[in-house]
Formats: C-alpha cells, structure tokens, sequence
C-alpha cells in the first residue's frame, strides 16, 4: 500500500497519533505482566475444578511408554491422534483437567463460543466426518467435538485425567523421560511432549484487598453455575436479586455481558480499555454448502484463512468474515509502517467508533466504550448483543479511564473513589503470557545432568523452530517461544502435532533413540527470529497495553528478547517446518541410535 497521504489526511492522523499516545501511556504500570498475581496459596480456590469429581479416585500407574504427553487440549489431543494415524499408539496423556478439551473444557461460562470461523476452527473435521452446526459454533459443542476426537481415536484408555505433574526427569542411562504426577504415577517415556497450553493458566488482576471481598467470586473459566444457577445455554436465575461486577473487556467479557444482563438484578461491568466489538453475523451452517463438501476441504479452508489474516491476497477469501475483512483492506494490519496503512487502519476504527455511536443511547456510556489505538493492537472482537446491553437500565459501565480498579472491599468494587456495592466479583481477567514457563506450567523439566529447563534458559528460551531444545533430549514443545504465532491458534497447534508426530514417528522407523537440536542450530535460529522482527515488533511495542506486548512494557531484557516468536507471517513458519522434515537430513540435529544401558 503506496497510495500518498495529503496534507489534511496527515494532519488528521497527527491528531489521531496524539490520541493513542495519551490512551496509551494512561495505561503504562511499572509493573507491567506482574501486576497479575497467580492462582495459588491465598487464591488457589479460584483454581478449583467446578466440573470434575471431586471424590475421583484411581490406583497409581507404573508404566513405560513410547510417548507422554502433558496436556489434553487441543494441541495435546491433536498430538495423540496425528501420532495413532502415524501408526504410534503407545502413549499416555496427563491432564488436571477432567476430560478432553483444554480451552473448552475450562471455558464453559455463558456465551462462550469461539471467535475464529468454527470451520477453520474446530480440528480433524474431515477425519471425524462432523461439520459444526453454525459458523461460529458454541463452547459446548466444540467441547462435545473434543470429546468425539479422544473417542474416535481411542484416546480415552489412554488419558490419566485429573492428574497434575509435579516432575519431569531425563535419564541418558536408559534414555527416558520420568513423569511423577500427583496420583502417585511413574510413566517412564522415550518422547515427551509438552503441550501446556498458550493461554491456559488463568491470573488475577493485582488489586488490593481482592482476598477481603466476603461475597461471591470467581474466574471466568471457573464459572460456578452452582451460584448464577443457569448453564453455558440455559438462563442464570439465581441471579435476579444479585448485584454483580464484571472486571474486564476483552475477548471473554464481551461474550459474558450479554448474558450476566438479561437476569441480574444490576451489572457493572468494569473497564479498563475497550475492545473493538465488530458484527459477528452468526448464521446456522446451510445443509446444501455441507452437502458440497469434498475430503480435504477443511485443510484448504484453514490454509486458506491462515493466508488472508497473514497479508497475503488469495484469489478467493473463502472464509470472508470480520477477521479476513481487517486484512482484506489493509494487508499489512499486523505491522502498520506508512502512512498509507496507518490512514487505512484509522479509516477502519472510525467505522469501529461509529458503530458504538449508533447503537449506544448515553453519549457519556458510547464515548467510554469507543476504542483509541490500531485494530490489531488488541485482540478484535465481534458480538451483535455486547453493545446493546449497556442500554438496559440494570447496566452500568464504570470505566476507570484506563487505570484499573482503585481497590476491593468486604462488600464492593471502589473506582475513582466511588464505591460500588455488589454480591458476586467475576473476573474476565484473561491467562498468563508474558509469565516464566515454570509458571505457566507448574511443574519443573530436569533435562541430562539433571539441569532444570527454568536454570538452561536463565538467559532466555534457545530452541530450534520453538519446539526442539539442546540438553532436554526427545522433549517437544508446543508454544510461542521462539515458535509461530497465529490469529488461528487451532491451525497453529495442529501443525505443531504434524511435526512432532511426524518426527516420534521418524525415529521411532529408524531406530533413533534420541534426537537433539544443536547448539549452532539453536543459535542459527535464533538469528533468524531476529531477522524477522521488524515492522511487527515496532508495532506492537507502541501499542496499548495488553497481552500482545507484556502489558507495555518497553524495556526488553536479553532474555525476554531470546523469547520472542517468529514474527514472519504464519505460513511462512509452517513452510520452514515442513522445508525441514521433508529435506534429504534434517539439519542442525544430533540423532543418536537406541541403545541399551552398559552400551
């Protein structure tokens, strides 16, 4: 995009420069990602399972297996079944979670449905021979859809749930990886993959006095029906006589408000920075379009929304929804360098502002809820219900002019000095990212010579391609340190599976005991993450504090820069991904053949 920009559309975007600068910087803390404290010791309740049992009980497992896997979410789930299809069916998967899902075993609050189009979303549709039932399909289906992928492939007689891991140890005497888990499980396992989740571990905002509030509270991914009465689908009556505060506005609120709205008897929802809210258009899936449907529609339809939400043009958008249409216009959303795309990009916010102003009554309500930074700067949201139902008269915005809440008492949420009485706290607070990968974890990995991963990478992750790493023998990560990133998280964790089973597979057919990155591999990489940094880095690190820059935060430590992803576009990872397996050696990797110990 070379169009030039005139005078008055310079003046216009100088003005509008100055706005998100101001937005921006109301929102800069010196304590960036550690103003959110962690789901444990005075706060471990909020990480309690609403929906497991809770008098489960099992005899412990002892056991070697070719493969474990920890992690019974999508990336994990699409791990173990790409790993059958490859013909290894030795292995064992550990979750604390109750069942199959991740994400969607976790994320069963009202109006939970995903944001990206569910025919590009919901994974191995064509294997499983299941088309969803609209296009932005439901929390409890694509749960009940996880559920059918463990159950197709056999995955259940495998899957040791409500199990937490505590230690992860390497031997080169037998080259195995031990997993001591919480059941008083010993699994023994050649590979190891570790799919933890991206945005899995939910936090708290830093609040003081969030531990003294004497009424009702919880994370949205723990949402207790037991208090709200209610279900994902059914109505919350049990909160007719309830004041309620929601604190947060992305992604999760957005779908919550509506809901929370038409049965309590107030809401607050309490704002720090608002989300573009576009249309959705939500629409049952056409039989006869689902009737037309070939084998591997599924893998062209994700390739080909992958290839849009990346910059690229293809001939057709098969997808064409709100996130193709932010593409569509301005293809270089994701890293905004001319004036051309900065015009473009305002044009786009405008539309977004404009929307808010004709659907909101109150003027003072419609201009708090209008968002002041560029579109990708934030995760874009979309719902037809989120801005009609601060019309209702039992809604209150309280916006905190981008400072947060001030501090929570016995009985009420005080912003700006203005205390707000309720009985319920809900908090749409989001998940770690920019936290250690102990953190997100929860458990330790001792690679060879027993050095834990947290000590290997004091100065920052080392890796190849994100998910190989020197000293942690047949250890597979899926995650974005040093690895791909995607708008489509589902696309992403279902390549990553096509890797690592495709190399498990690989070694286990040429008698491979090991496979290990080397040093000048891991370094070559690193290089290359580096060379691709760029536009994108510079855009979001003057973008509005969130998740997508540690909240901010501009000072960047060697190793929080040896952390960063692949901020190449996304097809562009995955092709260097399969340029890699597919080539006559894989390079940059010492395979080492099974031996036994004495050998």
């Amino acid at each position: 995009m070379t169009t030039a920009v005139d005078g008055a559309a310079r003046a216009k975007l100088d003005a509008v420069r100055a706005k998100y600068r101001a937005e921006r910087e109301k929102r800069l803390r010196p304590d960036g990602v550690g103003q959110y404290r962690a789901l444990s010791g005075t706060f471990e309740d909020f990480d309690r399972d609403p929906y497991a049992d809770p008098a489960f009980t099992r005899a412990p497992v002892t056991e070697d297996v070719e493969v474990a896997i920890i992690g019974a979410g999508i990336g994990g789930l699409m791990a173990a079944a790409k790993l059958v299809q490859q013909g290894v069916t030795d292995l064992r998967i550990i979750d604390k979670a109750g069942d199959f899902g991740g994400t969607w075993y976790w994320n069963r609050y009202p109006g939970a449905a995903c944001d990206i189009e569910s025919y590009v979303y919901m994974p191995m549709l064509d294997e499983t021979g299941y088309v969803p039932t609209e296009k932005y399909a439901k929390a409890p289906e694509i749960f009940a859809h996880c559920q059918r992928i463990g159950t197709q492939f056999g995955l259940y007689d495998k899957a040791l749930f409500q199990t937490l891991v505590q230690d992860v140890r390497w031997s080169d005497d037998d080259g195995r990886w031990t997993i001591s888990t919480s059941r008083g499980d010993t699994l023994r396992a050649r590979f190891l993959i570790v799919a933890g989740g991206i945005l899995h571990k939910a936090k708290l905002p830093g609040i003081p006095g969030v531990e003294t509030f004497r009424g009702k509270s919880f994370h949205t991914s723990r949402w207790d029906y037991g208090y709200t009465g209610g279900s994902p689908t059914e109505r919350m009556d049990r909160l007719v006589d309830k004041r309620v505060a929601l604190i947060g506005t992305g992604a999760t609120s957005i779908q919550v408000v509506p809901r929370l709205a038409e049965t309590a008897q107030h809401l607050y929802v309490v704002q720090r920075t608002p989300s573009t809210v576009g249309v959705r258009a939500n629409r049952p899936t056409d039989p006869e379009w689902a009737g037309t449907l070939q084998p591997g529609w599924q893998k062209a339809r994700m390739e080909n929304f992958t290839q849009t939400v990346s910059g690229r043009q293809p001939e057709v958008d098969m997808v064409d929804d709100g996130f193709t249409a932010i593409f569509g216009r301005n293809p270089n959303a994701l890293g905004i360098s001319t004036e051309a795309e900065e015009l473009s990009d305002l044009e786009a916010m405008e539309a977004v502002r404009a929307r808010v102003d004709t659907i909101i009554t109150d003027p003072e309500t419609a201009e708090a809820l209008k968002p002041w930074y560029n579109q990708m700067c934030k995760r874009p949201c979309f719902h037809d219900d989120y801005l009609p139902a601060f019309n209702r008269p039992n809604v209150t915005l309280v916006d905190t002019g981008g400072k947060g809440v001030e501090r929570i008492t016995e009985d009420a949420v005080v912003v700006d000095g203005v205390s707000y009485p309720v009985d319920c706290i809900v908090y749409g607070s989001g998940f770690e990212v920019g936290s250690g990968y102990k953190s997100r974890l929860g458990f330790e990995i001792h690679g060879r010579d027993g050095i834990a991963l947290t000590d290997a990478w004091a100065d920052g992750p080392a890796t190849l391609h994100g998910m190989l790493a020197r000293g942690f023998p047949n250890l597979m990560i899926f995650d974005q340190l040093q690895g791909g990133i995607a708008i489509n998280f589902a696309h992403l964790m279902t390549e990553l599976a096509d890797h690592a089973s495709w190399l498990i597979a690989h070694c286990v057919k040429e008698g491979i005991g090991t496979i290990e990155p080397t040093a000048e591999a891991q370094e070559a990489w690193f290089q290359t993450l580096l060379s691709k940094l760029g536009a994108q880095a510079m855009f979001f690190a003057q973008c509005t504090p969130g998740y997508f820059n540690a909240e901010g935060s501009t000072a960047m430590s060697p190793a929080a820069m040896r952390s960063v992803p692949y901020f190449g576009p996304l097809p562009d990872f995955l092709g260097v991904l399969h340029d890699w397996r597919n080539a006559p050696a894989l390079e940059g990797v010492e395979l080492h053949p099974i031996t036994r110990k004495g050998e």
